[in-house]
């Protein structure tokens, strides 16, 4: 019997509180470890009681990644390609433009200079499209590069919708996707690479596999492929993790490798607690709010961060001025998202929706096509 995959608008609130902490994490890898020009110097010595769980913050994309997996599934259940795609536009390049812009007007307009990319207006015209990874651009702000994986599951799971999405498609689709990763990751093949995602598979597909769960009910050969996921991930993890520490050094990255194997493992058995409804009780219309700037505090904390820190570290202690740059990046994703994302995306969607159904028509009677659009939403998918 199939369980309801939803309650009331359609949002599984725990995912939502998930997210927040996924961002709130990628922040503090940022502003804690990563983020050495901003500050002058190594932040992990000026944070050294957090350095090594600041570091693990690295690892918030991944849980965007298996969230991801979990939701899109969801989202396209029942959907065709068009609807799929007009969903994704609309949810993810309202803030993305918004945040492009920002970063040009950082570096364009200010003083700013750490993180600089010393992009041309080709360069930001470019990163417009989201694809600029795909035609040999740099990444405006150094957080696109997850949003190029995103679009390429997109594109993965869009052959699924193509063929129909039912449970024992679903599962053949991550079989093979997930043995074809372990091949390519071997290869060392750069196309297979593009398409795969060695690195990154396993999170899509243990999030796919628990949203089965999930709607499904439990069965060996779906726990089977998370668990085999998750092995993945521990590997993958670990291998991103000491190679960041290869590059900037131990005493800048002081993150134990058992340390990145205990956080896969919470991050996972917090996922699998939401596909068995172990989280249901954290379930509250509050995070509905945290879930929502998620996003745009992704893509906006790094420009507040080249404005603020620089400013402010020589007036007041390290931890008062990372403090205040983290409350105004939120508060400015807040704005962003009700000011901005919101108008932005109630006017893309009834557009995209019409063209769509325009398009299906075959270019015939448009004044009888609705422009109501799509009426489904799936917020708790990117960051």
């Amino acid at each position: 019997m199939t369980r309801p995959v939803a309650q009331g608008d359609g949002r599984l609130l725990e995912l939502d509180l998930l997210r927040f902490g996924a961002a709130l994490a990628v922040v503090a890898f940022h502003y804690l470890v990563a983020f050495n020009s901003v500050w002058g110097q190594r932040p992990a010595q000026l944070f050294p009681e957090v350095a090594t769980l600041a570091g693990l913050g690295i690892l918030g994309v991944e849980l965007f990644f298996i969230i991801s997996g979990f939701v899109i599934l969801m989202s396209v259940w029942g959907r065709g390609v068009g609807e799929f795609a007009v969903s994704r536009v609309v949810r993810l390049f309202p803030a993305y433009w918004l945040s492009v812009l920002a970063v040009a007007g950082v570096y364009g307009l200010t003083s700013a200079t750490a993180l600089d990319p010393k992009f041309s207006l080709r360069d930001y015209l470019v990163n417009l499209t989201m694809v600029q990874r795909g035609v040999g651009v740099a990444d405006a702000n150094g957080v696109y590069w997850s949003l190029w994986v995103e679009l390429r599951f997109y594109v993965l799971i869009s052959l699924l919708v193509l063929v129909g999405v039912t449970m024992k498609r679903c599962v053949a689709f991550m079989a093979a996707w997930l043995v074809a990763s372990v091949f390519a990751a071997g290869l060392e093949s750069k196309l297979l690479d593009l398409i795969l995602m060695p690195k990154y598979a396993p999170y899509f597909i243990a999030g796919m596999a628990l949203y089965l769960i999930y709607r499904f009910g439990s069965s060996l050969l779906l726990w089977g492929l998370v668990v085999v996921s998750w092995a993945l991930a521990v590997l993958s993890a670990t291998n991103r993790v000491e190679g960041r520490a290869k590059l900037v050094g131990i005493a800048a990255m002081p993150v134990p490798e058992w340390t990145v194997v205990v956080t896969v493992t919470v991050m996972f058995v917090l996922m699998a607690l939401v596909a068995v409804g172990g989280l249901r009780k954290a379930r509250w219309r509050g995070w509905a709010p945290l879930g929502a700037i998620t996003y745009p505090l992704y893509l906006f904390h790094t420009p507040v961060a080249v404005l603020m820190i620089p400013a402010l570290r020589g007036q007041m202690p390290p931890w008062a001025a990372a403090t205040l740059t983290t409350a105004t990046a939120i508060a400015l994703s807040y704005l962003v998202y009700r000011l901005a994302e919101q108008p932005l995306q109630r006017m893309l969607k009834p557009r995209l929706g019409a063209s769509l159904k325009f398009l299906r028509s075959d270019g015939l009677a448009p004044h009888t096509l609705s422009s109501s659009g799509d009426k489904r939403t799936e917020k708790a998918s990117v960051p």
